[in-house]
C-alpha cells in the first residue's frame, strides 16, 4: 500500500541510461568494439541502441526498480524512481537550465547536463540542497588534470573522493567528524553514490565491462566527506587554495580507500608523524610503485598533537616527503629493480638501503582534518597522471 501510493500508476520516468541527445532526439550510441589486456577480442554490443528519453511505467516502486536492476541503471542498491515530479522538484535546487552540459563523461564521452545529473542524484537519495554539491563536483571531475577516462578504466579500485569545505558543510549537514568515511548521513552517502551513478549511466563505466577493477572497493559506492574545519588547527583545505573561508567549495581526488593509521601511544608530534610516513609508504601500496598525489586525513586528535609543537601542514607535508617510504632493498627482486629504472627516468638514482620516496614533490601530498575523537588518522593513495581538482559550488540565492 506504501509503495503502490509512493510511486503512482502511469508515472512517467526518466531513463538515467541515456548517454547522449540532440534536441530532436535523445540516444544511446551503441558501444562498439573494446579491447583490454586479458580479452582483446571481446565486443561490447548495448543492449538498447535507441531509447526514448521518458517512458510511462504502470507499476510500483518495486517494478520499476527490478527493470532498472534489469538495465544496469543502479549500482546493485535499490532507487528513487525518477519521476518527472522528483526531478523538477532535484532541479529547484540548481538554479540552472536543465539542458546546460556540464562535460563528457568517459568512456563513452557522453555529455552530462544538469538535467541528467538531476536524474541521477534523485535516484541516488538526494535531497535538493544537495544538486548544487553534486554539480561541482562534476565540474571538477571533468577537468583535464583530473583524468577521469584514466579512472574509469583502470584495473585498480580507485574512486573519486569528494571533499566539501565552507558553511555548507552544515547547511547540509554532511558528516566532517565521528564515522566520516562511513555509513549513517544521508549527504555524505548519496552525494557519493550520485557521481557513482553517473559515472556508470552516463559515462558508461559498468563493472566487468569498462570498468575493469580487478577487485574494486567499498569507495566505488560512495566516498564523499566534509572538512572538520572548527576542530582543525591549520587553515582548511580550500583555504590554503585561494578561496575564503566562507566560500563553499568542492575538492575531488581520485584515490584509494582510506587506510586507517592508528598511533594511541605517541604524545609528541615527532612519534604520530613517523607512524603516519611509515603507513604510507607501505609496500604493496600505489605509492610504492608509482608517483602520484595523495590525500593524509588527519584526525583532530593527531592533528591537535602535532600542531600543538608548532608544526605547520608545510612541515607535515616536509616530513612525509622525507621519512616515507621504504629501502629498495626491500622490494622484491623483480619489482625493486624496475622501480629504480622507473625512478631513474624522474632523474631520482638509488640504490640499496636508499629509501624511495612516495611521491614527487611536497605539494602531492594533500592535507585535511577530518573525524571525530579517536588516536585515528588515515591516508589515501592516489593514482599516477590523475590530479584532485577543486570547485566553487554554486548555490541559488533563496
Amino acid at each position: 500500500m506504501l509503495v503502490r501510493s509512493f510511486v503512482a500508476r502511469h508515472t512517467t520516468i526518466d531513463a538515467p541510461g541515456l548517454l547522449c541527445y540532440t534536441d530532436a532526439q535523445r540516444v544511446r550510441p551503441a558501444a562498439g568494439e573494446l579491447t583490454s589486456g586479458a580479452d582483446k577480442k571481446e565486443r561490447i554490443v548495448a543492449r538498447e541502441a535507441f531509447e526514448e528519453a521518458k517512458f510511462h511505467f504502470e507499476s510500483d516502486c518495486e517494478a520499476i526498480n527490478n527493470l532498472f536492476f534489469e538495465r544496469g541503471w543502479t549500482d546493485g542498491l535499490p532507487v528513487i524512481p525518477p519521476t518527472e515530479e522528483a526531478v523538477g522538484a532535484m532541479l529547484s535546487g540548481a538554479g540552472r537550465d536543465r539542458s546546460e552540459i556540464l562535460g563528457k563523461i568517459p568512456p563513452n564521452w557522453a555529455y552530462a547536463t544538469v538535467e541528467k545529473v538531476a536524474v541521477n542524484a534523485v535516484m541516488a537519495g538526494c535531497l535538493p540542497g544537495y544538486l548544487p554539491v553534486v554539480i561541482a563536483a562534476v565540474e571538477a571531475m571533468v577537468e583535464e588534470p583530473f583524468n577521469l577516462h584514466g579512472m574509469q578504466a583502470t584495473t585498480h579500485g580507485c574512486a573519486p573522493l569528494v571533499i566539501v569545505n565552507g558553511p555548507i558543510r552544515k547547511e547540509l549537514n554532511i558528516n566532517c567528524r565521528y564515522n566520516c568515511f562511513g555509513p549513517g548521513w544521508r549527504a555524505n552517502a548519496t552525494i557519493g553514490r550520485a557521481l557513482r551513478l553517473i559515472l556508470t549511466n552516463v559515462g558508461g563505466g559498468i563493472p566487468g565491462i569498462t570498468d575493469r577493477s580487478t577487485t574494486g572497493m567499498p569507495s566505488k559506492y560512495t566516498y564523499c566527506i566534509g572538512e572538520n574545519e572548527e576542530e582543525s588547527p591549520w587553515e582548511p583545505l580550500h583555504v590554503e587554495k585561494g578561496y575564503r573561508k566562507e566560500e563553499n567549495v568542492v575538492t575531488v581526488a581520485p584515490g584509494d580507500g582510506p587506510h586507517d593509521i592508528l598511533d594511541r601511544s605517541s604524545t609528541t608530534a615527532i612519534g604520530v608523524l613517523t607512524t603516519i610516513a611509515h603507513a604510507m609508504g607501505a609496500l604493496g601500496s600505489g605509492n610504492t610503485l608509482i608517483f602520484a598525489e595523495n590525500i593524509l586525513a588527519l584526525g583532530p586528535e593527531h592533528a591537535e598533537t602535532v600542531a600543538r609543537e608548532g608544526y605547520t601542514k608545510g612541515m607535515v607535508r616536509q616530513f612525509a616527503f622525507e621519512n616515507a617510504g621504504l629501502p629498495l632493498s626491500w622490494y622484491g627482486p623483480e619489482v625493486g629493480p624496475w622501480r629504480k629504472r622507473q625512478l631513474a627516468q624522474h632523474g631520482i638514482h638509488v640504490d640499496g638501503e636508499d629509501r624511495v620516496p612516495i611521491v614527487e614533490k611536497l605539494e602531492d601530498i594533500t592535507i585535511v582534518v577530518t573525524g571525530g575523537a579517536g588516536k585515528h588518522s588515515a591516508y589515501i593513495g592516489g593514482l599516477a597522471a590523475m590530479h584532485p581538482v577543486t570547485k566553487p559550488i554554486h548555490v541559488p540565492k533563496r
